[in-house]
């Protein structure tokens, strides 16, 4: 008997016994497996504090004051447009670094208490 590539696999077929297939689950496609989402890591993102409605305020005030349009107070802190507009809607997630850059360029406190 002459045994070729396929080996006892292939004896078993030619002689009717029965054969046990094993399939591996992503075996021949080319599927990406998406990663497991971890239900906290939502919950936190969902949960960061946001620019304040005092700061926004501030903000858009000290722009208009010094007639800036949104484009030109993010160039000016080396930031892009949406950035400032998100700022001022209210919907980024406070940086320390770029309220800083803020208070720099129009000249009002954002950062910390202010004085009632």
């Amino acid at each position: 008997m002459v045994l070729n590539r396929f080996g006892s696999r292939y004896q078993a077929l030619l002689s009717g016994a029965p054969v046990q297939k094993i399939r591996k689950a992503d075996a021949g496609s080319n599927k990406k497996v998406a990663p497991a989402v971890n239900a906290r890591n939502l919950d936190e993102a969902a949960s960061l504090d946001r620019v304040s409605s005092n700061v926004r305020q501030a903000i858009q005030k000290a722009r208009l004051e010094k007639k800036m349009s949104q484009a030109d107070q993010a160039k000016q802190i080396n930031e892009r447009p949406q950035v400032v507009q998100e700022y001022e809607n209210g919907k980024a997630v406070p940086n320390q670094a770029v309220l800083t850059k803020m208070e720099k360029v129009l000249g009002v406190k954002l950062r910390g208490k202010t004085g009632k």
